[in-house]
């Protein structure tokens, strides 16, 4: 693999105790489109301000577009494998597609950090932007979902977690970039609480209290760590997962915010794929009859060096206003 003088995003900075996760999407005219582009040279800069209030709090941001919007903000070229995220599943279990066009992930021991980042870099964007879905996260004891096992367990670290998220010289244009793709899930926990612990174990594939690994011959095949496993050539692809729960108990809401980084889209979407419909098909993810996703979108992390150049972007989408006056003026 080459390496990349592009300096990556945030994307596996060390975990910490809050997070929030905002999807939006941007607005019809090129002054919005305009806009959005000198707000990604902002970014770094608002990350160092804010952050050196608390310097030992962790503050990093990342920033995702989706396909549409890179198309309509930066047009050609474009990272080789973003798309839209299609659906996946049928009947009551799918994970399904929403829109966004903009992610912003933020993290920080504390936060009052997260929400003074997410002030700033909204208040940036003004009218320029939509937000579809804020999701405000929290550390839950040792690491554990809000169903209560230990979460992203088999995460990479160091060289082998750039080895598995950042892009190479396979686009080389993008290197230094991720992919990432989001999900919001709700949790049924007076179903999930009604199992025993050894039930529960068998859904994860993991031991509650100590989080080992059940051993083969007797976690199920369809167990959530059997089927989130994907190897290639005898070798296990990885992502990081930067989960968080979530909830308002007042309102009966539990649930699990979804965020996986990765080289490719595609290592996310099997993971899915075998979730979801199954491996082999109707072998689903027994986790999936206590949660379900709510929302679904695929974004592209550019480097922090390319997400800064991003704002010298020539316009890649006419005013829809302009167009419709020229397309009736006289010849």
């Amino acid at each position: 693999m080459t390496i990349s003088i592009n300096q990556p995003q945030a994307v596996s900075n060390p975990v910490t105790r809050n997070a929030i996760f905002i999807v939006a999407t941007i607005a019809d005219g090129a002054e919005h489109l305009a806009t959005v582009r000198t707000w990604c040279e902002d970014v770094e800069g608002l990350v160092r301000s804010v952050g050196t209030r608390q310097p030992a709090s962790g503050l990093s941001c990342v920033c995702g577009f989706g396909s549409d919007a890179w198309d309509r903000l930066f047009g050609q070229p474009r990272p080789r494998q973003l798309h839209p995220f299609k659906a996946i599943g049928s009947g009551e279990r799918v994970a399904v597609s929403t829109p966004g066009d903009i992610l912003l992930h933020i993290r920080a021991d504390e936060m009052d950090m997260c929400f003074e980042l997410a002030t700033q870099l909204i208040a940036k964007l003004g009218n320029a932007v939509t937000v579809l879905d804020e999701v405000h996260g929290f550390r839950y004891f040792d690491q554990r979902a809000i169903i209560g096992f230990v979460d992203g367990t088999e995460n990479p670290t160091g060289g082998e977690a750039v080895d598995h998220t950042v892009i190479g010289d396979e686009d080389l244009a993008f290197a230094g970039g991720s992919y990432v793709l989001v999900q919001k899930y709700l949790h049924d926990m007076d179903a999930w609480n009604k199992l025993t612990v050894e039930q529960q174990e068998k859904v994860i594939g993991r031991t509650k209290m100590s989080n080992i690994e059940l051993n083969d011959d007797v976690k199920p095949t369809n167990s959530h760590s059997s089927l989130t496993t994907v190897e290639e050539d005898g070798r296990e692809l990885k992502i990081i997962r930067d989960n968080m729960p979530f909830g308002r108990p007042g309102m009966g809401e539990f649930g699990t915010y979804f965020i996986g980084y990765a080289r490719t889209p595609s290592i996310i979407e099997t993971m899915l794929e075998n979730m979801f419909v199954g491996r082999p098909a109707g072998n689903y993810d027994r986790l999936l009859d206590f949660s379900r996703a709510v929302t679904g979108t695929l974004f592209f992390v550019p480097s922090a060096t390319l997400l800064e150049s991003l704002a010298s972007s020539e316009q890649a989408e006419t005013d829809s206003t302009d167009t419709n006056s020229a397309e009736s003026m006289p010849a």
